[in-house]
């Protein structure tokens, strides 16, 4: 009976430390930076545009993700854009 009781104790254990662990990395893979590999070249209409948002400085290619109804869109340059 104390087998198995410190057998649960032990599974129980690793449980709660392998929750702990995960909990702590997952903010910092949870919401990765936007990136851009290619680009559009049209205009996107000022009404349709929900967000901006710069790529990030890891990223190879600068630009910015231009959120729209429609979905995502990379663009180069913001000129003529919201």
């Amino acid at each position: 009976m104390e087998m198995k009781m410190s057998c649960v104790c032990l599974v129980l254990g690793l449980v709660l430390l392998t929750t702990v662990s995960s909990d702590a990395t997952s903010g910092s893979n949870a919401h990765p930076h936007p990136c851009c590999y290619s680009f559009i070249t049209f205009k996107i209409p000022e009404k349709e545009i929900l967000k901006i948002e710069k790529t990030h400085s890891d990223c190879s290619k600068s630009g910015f993700v231009v959120t729209t109804p429609r979905g995502r869109f990379c663009k180069e340059n913001l000129c003529g854009e919201k």
